[in-house]
């Protein structure tokens, strides 16, 4: 697993959390004593993975500044610069040079972390022949979230657009397998894997494997504010290897 890369989406613009963290990307919104973005390759380098590729955007020059090659964190880093916004599946395919070596490579999003076994996820990924698997986490409130609709295997039947409602449901955390298959299906130019690609590929073999780990999205400044109540937890979590 040490070759499977991992590609980072830290382009947004993250205008939802701008008026708690005004003069950084997202990523780099810090969580106790160090940055979100440090704690994603915390748990990356754990575990393993040290081939990174973080699609950049938005003040991209901090996140380059910051990170450099990787080489203080132990991984190697390389960075795939959009020059207008591409959306998360027009960043993957910009990056599509970095990882044209690997039949398969992680994707995340760099403003959420879930804890799981990244070997168990892409020895799953593996076994069912998928395109693609998702991490899947089961929560309270999936108001804010659009939710999956699985079969008996595992297997992605649909997905749900975000309703609104209160109700608890299986979410999409932000962590995938990819195979080059997908990649290739990507179309060039901007475009959302969450709303132009998944669903047009529900038929090709999507597969979700549920964790019941820490999971935390700071999208917004109330979940921002509970990441650093639980800052001691994520990085117990994100430190842990599995």
């Amino acid at each position: 697993m040490a070759e499977t890369p991992a590609v980072l989406l830290v382009g947004g613009m993250g205008t939802r959390l701008r008026p708690v963290v005004p003069n950084a990307p997202k990523p780099l919104a810090a969580v106790g004593n160090k940055s979100f973005l440090e704690l994603l390759v915390l748990q990356l380098s754990v575990q393993g993975i040290r081939r990174i590729v973080m699609c950049t955007g938005y003040m991209s020059d901090q996140i380059e500044a910051h990170f450099g090659d990787g080489r203080n964190w132990g991984v190697a880093i390389q960075h795939s610069k959009e020059l207008q916004p591409m959306g998360t599946g027009g960043a993957v395919k910009l990056a599509q040079s970095f990882v044209q070596d690997s039949p398969e490579f992680f994707v995340m999003n760099g403003d959420s972390f879930m804890e799981l076994d990244f070997g168990r996820m892409l020895q799953f990924h593996c076994g069912h022949g998928a395109v693609m698997t998702l991490a899947a986490r089961r929560v309270e409130n999936a108001g804010r979230y659009g939710t999956l609709q699985l079969g008996s295997d595992q297997r992605i039947t649909g997905f749900l657009e975000k309703t609104g409602s209160e109700a608890p449901g299986l979410v999409n955390a932000g962590v995938y397998v990819f195979d080059q298959d997908l990649l290739r299906r990507i179309p060039d130019g901007p475009c959302s894997l969450e709303r132009d690609i998944f669903p047009g590929l529900v038929s090709h073999g999507m597969y979700a494997l549920e964790h019941r780990g820490v999971f935390i999205d700071i999208g917004t400044p109330e979940d921002y504010a509970r990441a650093q109540e639980i800052c001691d937890c994520l990085y117990e979590a994100a430190s842990y290897k599995q």
